[in-house]
C-alpha cells in the first residue's frame, strides 16, 4: 500500500472524532430508471453538507500536529470550503478569515457564521471565486497566517480521499464505476489517487459544468489554464482554472471520460432529485446524477457509484433553478410578438393559445402611435411539442413573432 492510501486511511480514522461516515445509499428511483445497481455517496449530509469538511480538517489537523503554535487559518471559497474551514476552526480553537466572492448564495454566508461561530470572521471580495482567491492570498501573506487552499493542497487532496476509503468499505467491493464531480480537483483527484494505489480497477468518470470547464481546458493545453469566461451557476464547481496539484493526478485520465453538464440541464436534475427523491441537492451536488443518462449504454447492469458532492442549496434560488430547467425542457419559452394596435388584437392571439399553454408572462416593450406594438411574452406548456402547434396556430391567424429563449444577447437583457 502507498504511503498516499496510508494517509488517507489515517485522515479517514481521524476524521470519526469529529463525524461519522456519510451514508452511501442505493437508489432505487435511478436504478430502475436505468436497469443499473446505482448508489449515492452521501457527502450532501455531511455536518456542513459537503465534502469540504474533509479537506479541511486533514490540513488543518496536520499543520497543528508540526506547528502548534499555528493560531490563524485564511481560505478563500464559493461556500463550502468556507463551511468546512469555519467548523474545523471551531473544532481546534483556532482564528479564521474567510474570503467568499460577493456574489455567494446567503444561505452559504449564514452557514459559514453558524459553524464557526466567534472563531471566525467573513469578508466579502469579487464577483467570482479567483478573485476571493486573490484577495486571501494577499491578506494571508501580510498577516502571516496560514492558508488553507479549497483544493490545490496535498493535505487538501488526501482528506477528499477519505470519501473513496469509506465508499469501498461501505459497500464492501469495488464497483464498476464512479462518477466524480470536477471542480478544483480535490475531490476528483483524491479519489483518483486512492483508487490507483489500492490497485482498484473501478472505472472512473468525470463530470464538470460547461461554463466551468477547467479540466477540459487543461487535458487540452497539456496543463492547467485560465478560462475566458466563467459561469458561476454552479457556484459549487465553477473554477477558472484547475489546480497544479490536482492536475498532478488527473493529467492522464482519457478525456472521453470526461463528460460536461450544461446549467440548465443540471437544473432538470435538481428539480426530480428533489421532486422525486425528496433529496436537495445544489447545482454542483448534481453534476454526478446528471450524466446518468449519457452513460445509459455503460452503466446498464452495473454497480455505480455517484458521489453528491454538496446540498447546500439556498432555495431563494428555485425559481431561477425551475425556470432554467423548463427551458432545457423545452416547457418555457420567451417571444418577441407584434401585436397589431386595434381592438380585439390581444383576444384573437389569447385565442391561439392552447388547452395546456399558460401565459407567464407579458409585457409591452414598445407602445406608440404605430400600427403595432411589441410585447414580451413568456409562454409555459406541460409537453414541448404543444409550442409546434401553437406556432403554426399564430403564423395562421398572421402574427409576427420571434423566439428569443435561446438567444442569449437578447434574452439575457429582457429576460
Amino acid at each position: 500500500m502507498s504511503e498516499f492510501a496510508k494517509a488517507a486511511r489515517a485522515a479517514t480514522a481521524a476524521m470519526r472524532d469529529v463525524f461519522e461516515a456519510t451514508p452511501l445509499a442505493r437508489n432505487d428511483h435511478l436504478s430502475k430508471r436505468f436497469g443499473a445497481d446505482i448508489w449515492l455517496k452521501r457527502e450532501d449530509l455531511s455536518p456542513v453538507r459537503s465534502y469540504k469538511i474533509r479537506g479541511a480538517f486533514n490540513a488543518m489537523r496536520k499543520r497543528l500536529a508540526t506547528h502548534p503554535g499555528q493560531r490563524h487559518f485564511v481560505c478563500a471559497s464559493a461556500g463550502n470550503h468556507a463551511q468546512g474551514v469555519a467548523f474545523a476552526c471551531r473544532h481546534f480553537g483556532v482564528k479564521g478569515t474567510i474570503f467568499m466572492p460577493v456574489t455567494t448564495p446567503a444561505q452559504k454566508i449564514m452557514k459559514t457564521r453558524t459553524f464557526g461561530g466567534t472563531h471566525v470572521e467573513i469578508t466579502l471580495v469579487g464577483d467570482i471565486f479567483d478573485q476571493a482567491l486573490t484577495a486571501a492570498q494577499a491578506y494571508c501573506a501580510a498577516q502571516g497566517a496560514h492558508f488553507l487552499s479549497p483544493f490545490d493542497d496535498d493535505d487538501v487532496i488526501e482528506g477528499q480521499a477519505s470519501v473513496a476509503v469509506e465508499m469501498l468499505a461501505q459497500l464492501g467491493h469495488a464497483p464498476d464505476m464512479v462518477i466524480l464531480p470536477v471542480g478544483g480537483g480535490g475531490l476528483s483527484a483524491g479519489v483518483t489517487r486512492y483508487m490507483s494505489d489500492t490497485g482498484t480497477t473501478t472505472a472512473l468518470r468525470y463530470v464538470e459544468p460547461l461554463g466551468g470547464a477547467s479540466l477540459q481546458a487543461a487535458l487540452g493545453a497539456g496543463a492547467p489554464v485560465t478560462l475566458g469566461q466563467l459561469d458561476s451557476f454552479v457556484d459549487g464547481a465553477s473554477v477558472a482554472r484547475i489546480g497544479a496539484r490536482t492536475f498532478q493526478h488527473l493529467h492522464q485520465i482519457n478525456p472521453d471520460h470526461l463528460l460536461i453538464a450544461p446549467e440548465n440541464r443540471i437544473c432538470v436534475t435538481m428539480l426530480e432529485m428533489l421532486n422525486v427523491e425528496g433529496i436537495v441537492l445544489e447545482p454542483a451536488g448534481a453534476l454526478s446524477v446528471d450524466v446518468l443518462p449519457a452513460l445509459a449504454a455503460q452503466i446498464a447492469g452495473k454497480t455505480v457509484v455517484c458521489l453528491t458532492s454538496g446540498g447546500n442549496f439556498d432555495f431563494e434560488r428555485l425559481p431561477e433553478v425551475k425556470e432554467r430547467a423548463m427551458r432545457h425542457m423545452g416547457t418555457k419559452k420567451y417571444l418577441m410578438l407584434r401585436l397589431p394596435q386595434r381592438p380585439g388584437a390581444l383576444r384573437d392571439f389569447l385565442e391561439t393559445l392552447g388547452p395546456e399553454d399558460d401565459i407567464a408572462r407579458f409585457e409591452y416593450l414598445k407602445k406608440t402611435a404605430r400600427n403595432f406594438g411589441t410585447v414580451l411574452i413568456g409562454i409555459e406548456t406541460i409537453r414541448p411539442e404543444n409550442f409546434d402547434s401553437l406556432f403554426d396556430r399564430m403564423s395562421a391567424q398572421g402574427f409576427k413573432f420571434t423566439d428569443i429563449t435561446d438567444d442569449e444577447v437578447i434574452a439575457g437583457f429582457v429576460i
